[in-house]
């Protein structure tokens, strides 16, 4: 099936949750935040979180650094 993430088409297979997306592109949860069609999703909600056809995920890197 497929989805948008961050704006671009992926194809994912059935039953695919959030996590296994961000396992598959080797992105660890605890250093980005994902919405889910609109929603932004709870790290514990990340592995129950299961995909249909034409869902979006944003995902949102964390950026350290600035000014001194």
């Amino acid at each position: 099936m497929n989805i948008l993430v961050n704006g671009k088409s992926e194809a994912v297979e059935g039953g695919s949750t959030v996590k296994s997306v961000l396992d598959a592109k080797d992105l660890d949860p605890a250093l980005v935040s994902v919405e889910h069609n609109g929603k932004i999703l709870e790290k514990s909600d990340l592995g129950g979180a299961v995909l249909a056809e034409g869902d979006e995920l944003e995902i949102l890197f964390f950026m350290g650094g600035g000014r001194n």
